[in-house]
């Protein structure tokens, strides 16, 4: 998994659960150092965030070998009210669609 290169301060868009979210959802065996480099946090932040989402019932992982399979809910429902209704895979969907087309143009 290869993360930008370029640094970057101040607020964003997106938070960082949903960048964890998503780069789990572009690979189900990711690693933990692999998901911090793309997202550029600390493996420990990683870690936390996919405890969080996982407490929350938006992530569950599988133990195989030394690496985790992790699955998303994509049913489930985003918390905030003003999302209500839309769902995990409506999120996923939208970041992959700005991905793929490289941005808003």
């Amino acid at each position: 998994m290869g993360g930008a290169t370029e640094s970057h301060t101040g607020w964003t868009f997106i938070t960082n659960h949903a960048r964890v979210l998503a780069v789990i959802a572009e690979n189900q065996n990711a690693r933990v150092r692999d998901i911090a480099a793309h997202c550029r946090l600390t493996e420990r932040a990683v870690q936390k965030i996919i405890s969080d989402l996982e407490q929350s019932g938006y992530l569950s992982h599988k133990r195989e070998g030394r690496g985790n399979t992790y699955e998303i809910e994509e049913g489930a429902i985003l918390r905030h009210p003003a999302e209500a209704g839309l769902t995990v895979a409506s999120l996923l969907a939208l970041l992959a669609h700005v991905e793929r087309e490289g941005g808003p143009r």
